[in-house]
C-alpha cells in the first residue's frame, strides 16, 4: 500500500487547476508532434526496418556501449521532454479513438503513452556531442505501468477536442527509467490536466541480451528534485510489495479475517456444514464473471524491435475489462478511473497465440477492479507462459454493484490481490 505522505504527493501531480503546471509544463518549449510523428522519429532514432522481413537496414551513428554510468554525461530532465497533440478536431483523427457512443476510447491512449514514454527514454539517453543521426545500441521497453490515475474532479475527455500529451524522464536508475506524462484537453476555455501517467522503461542490449547502462539524471528544479526522491520511493514501494505479494508471503491478519468473514457469509447455516453454499443478496460467484479472448499476433501488430507491441496489449486487455465490467454491472461503464501495476514480465512474440483472462476481482460501492491474465500458449508443445498481468478500475455509475464471491482458496487469493490494488 502507498504510504499517506507519498500518495498525497501523487494526488498533486494529478490535482486541480491550481497544480496543473507545477511539475513541468505543457508549454514548455520545443517542437508540438503529432503523436504520429512521435512514432515516426521513435522508428527513426532506433534505426527499424520498415517493411516486416526487409533486409534493408539504413545507416546509422551507433553510441558506444556503456560499462557504466560514469561513462555517460549526465542529462537534464528538461533534455527528455516531449509534447504531442492527438488532433482530434480533424474528422480522419477522429475515427480512430471514439467509441460509437460518442465517447473517447482509452485504449488508444494506453497506446500513445507507451509510444510517447518510449521516445521520451531515446531523448533522455541521446549524447549531445553525436549528431542528431545518433542511434541507441539499447533497446528501451515497458517493464511497468505503475499508474494512470484520471482527475476526479475533471470532466471526461472529449473525443471533439484536440488532446495534449506531454512528459519527462523524473527518475532514473543504473538501467530503468521512470517515466511521468500527462494528458491535457480544453475545458471552458483552459487547458486542463485530465491524466497522469508514470510508466517504468528498463534498457536491455538485444544482441547480449543483458540489461543496458542509462544516462544518469541531474534533476536542477525544486519540483525536479521532489519528483526524483518520489521515484526513489516509488522504487522501495514496489521492492515491498513484491516482497510482500501473495505468491510468496501468506495473507495478513487482518486479510485472513476477511476471507474467514467472507466464507461465512456463503455458508447455509441452517444446513450445519460448509459445504452447501449460497450466494449472499445482490452478488455473484467469482467464477462467474471470468471472459477470455485469443489474439494472433502478426507482424502488424510489431514493436521498434519485433516483439508485439505493449501499448496494444494494453489496449486489448483494457477492453476485455471494459467489457467484462459492462456484463458485471449490466452497464456500460465511463473511462476507466485507474490503471494499476501493469507488470511486463516477458515479451511477446510475433506468431504467438495470446490467451487473455479477466475476471472481477473486487467491488466497492460503484467501483469494479478487473485482473486481466495474459499467457501464451504453444499450440506445438502445449505449455503455456504468462506475460502480464493487468490491473483496472472502473466507475460504473451504479451505486451498488454487485459484489464477488470467491469459492476456492485462489479465488480469494485474488479476491485480497484485487482488494490491495484498489485500496493502494
Amino acid at each position: 500500500m502507498i504510504p499517506p505522505l507519498v500518495r498525497h504527493t501523487l494526488r498533486s501531480l494529478i490535482g486541480g487547476r491550481c497544480c496543473q503546471h507545477r511539475v513541468f509544463s505543457s508549454e514548455s518549449s520545443g517542437q508540438l508532434l503529432t503523436i504520429q510523428e512521435v512514432r515516426e522519429n521513435l522508428s527513426q532514432m532506433v534505426g527499424v526496418r520498415k517493411q516486416w522481413l526487409s533486409e534493408v537496414v539504413p545507416p546509422v551513428v551507433m553510441q558506444k556501449v556503456a560499462e557504466s554510468q560514469a561513462e555517460l554525461p549526465k542529462r537534464k530532465p528538461s533534455d527528455s521532454f516531449v509534447k504531442a497533440v492527438i488532433p482530434l478536431s480533424q474528422p480522419e483523427a477522429r475515427e480512430k479513438y471514439i467509441t460509437y457512443t460518442k465517447k473517447i476510447r482509452f485504449g488508444r491512449l494506453l497506446e500513445d503513452f507507451d509510444s510517447l514514454g518510449g521516445l521520451i527514454c531515446y531523448n533522455h539517453n541521446k549524447n549531445p556531442s553525436l549528431s542528431e543521426d545518433q542511434k541507441s545500441p539499447y533497446a528501451f521497453v515497458t517493464a511497468l505501468v505503475d499508474r494512470i490515475e484520471k482527475s476526479p474532479s475533471k470532466p471526461s475527455l472529449s473525443p471533439y477536442k484536440d488532446i495534449i500529451l506531454y512528459g519527462q524522464v523524473t527518475w532514473v536508475g543504473r538501467s530503468s527509467m521512470e517515466c511521468t506524462m500527462h494528458c491535457e484537453q480544453e475545458f471552458n476555455g483552459e487547458w486542463q490536466k485530465v491524466l497522469t501517467a508514470r510508466y517504468l522503461f528498463v534498457a536491455r542490449n538485444p544482441i547480449q541480451n543483458t540489461a543496458g547502462v542509462v544516462n544518469p539524471l541531474d534533476p536542477q528544479t525544486e519540483e525536479e528534485i521532489e519528483l526524483f526522491k518520489l521515484g526513489e520511493e516509488n522504487k522501495k514501494i514496489r521492492q515491498r510489495e513484491g516482497m510482500q505479494s501473495l505468491l510468496k508471503t501468506p495473507p495478513t491478519e487482518e486479510e485472513r479475517l476477511t476471507i474467514h468473514d467472507l466464507f461465512l457469509s456463503t455458508v447455509d447455516l441452517n444446513s450445519g456444514t460448509f459445504k452447501v453454499r449460497v450466494k449472499p443478496e445482490n452478488s455473484v460467484w467469482m467464477d462467474e464473471t471470468i471472459k477470455k479472448s485469443l489474439i494472433i499476433c502478426h507482424p502488424e501488430q510489431r514493436n521498434l524491435y519485433n516483439k508485439i507491441f505493449g501499448g496494444f496489449l494494453m489496449r486489448k486487455a483494457y477492453e476485455l475489462a471494459w467489457a467484462n465490467t459492462s456484463f458485471h454491472a449490466k452497464t456500460r461503464p465511463n473511462i476507466c478511473k485507474i490503471v494499476d501495476n501493469i507488470v511486463f514480465r516477458r515479451p511477446v512474440e510475433i506468431g504467438s497465440l495470446l490467451f487473455l483472462s479477466s475476471q472481477i476481482v473486487y467491488t466497492k460501492g460503484p467501483d469494479v477492479q478487473v485482473h486481466v491474465h495474459a499467457e501464451v500458449v504453444d499450440p506445438e508443445k502445449g505449455t503455456r507462459e504468462a506475460t502480464n498481468d493487468f490491473h483496472f478500475t472502473f466507475d460504473t455509475g451504479i451505486p451498488n454493484v454487485p459484489t464477488v464471491m470467491p469459492k476456492t482458496y485462489a479465488e480469494s487469493m485474488l479476491y485480497l490481490v484485487g482488494k490491495r490494488s484498489y485500496n493502494s
